[in-house]
Formats: structure tokens, C-alpha cells, sequence
């Protein structure tokens, strides 16, 4: 019938829209990283939303692939595999 959705195609949108935020809530804490967090106010609320929303994704692969160390740096390499399973999901399922 015109107009209806089969339940399927409903729930593959919902899934590519939830994979699309968080990919931009991800990126979202990698920008804010590079900036010194606040002590209070919003930018402090903020930073610890974006932790929480992030952290059950990224501390598990940062335990498989620590940072690696170039001199005094650490560079995390969690945030780009997040970004590629993300990808990856999305590919195959929207």
C-alpha cells in the first residue's frame, strides 16, 4: 500500500541515522581534545558528555592498541578504528 514503510526499512534508517551521530559525536571529542578542558560551566559539561558517550567505544580498543609513543607524544590510534568499523557499518548495513 502507498505510503506505508515496511518495519525493516524503519529499523535500517533509525540504525544509519544512530551510526551517523555518533560518527559526528566521535569527531566532535576529537576536536575538543585538542583543547584544555574546562574547570566548570558548559564547556565542562559538554566535555563530560562527550566522554561518556565516547569512552565505552574507545577505552576497550585503546586496550588492544595502546598509544603509540613518538617522543614525548602519545598518538591514540582508537578514534580512527573507531571511525573505520563505524564506516564499515554503515556500508553494510544502510
Amino acid at each position: 500500500m502507498l505510503g506505508q514503510i515496511a518495519p525493516d526499512n524503519v529499523v535500517t534508517r533509525i540504525i544509519c541515522v544512530a551510526i551517523t551521530i555518533y560518527w559526528f559525536i566521535l569527531f566532535a571529542r576529537i576536536i575538543w581534545s585538542w583543547f584544555p578542558v574546562p574547570y566548570s560551566g558548559p564547556g565542562k559539561t559538554l566535555h563530560t558528555l562527550l566522554m561518556d558517550l565516547t569512552n565505552p567505544v574507545l577505552k576497550p580498543l585503546s586496550k588492544l592498541l595502546p598509544p603509540i609513543r613518538a617522543g614525548a607524544v602519545g598518538l591514540d590510534l582508537s578514534p580512527i578504528i573507531a571511525f573505520v568499523i563505524l564506516m564499515v557499518l554503515r556500508t553494510a548495513i544502510c
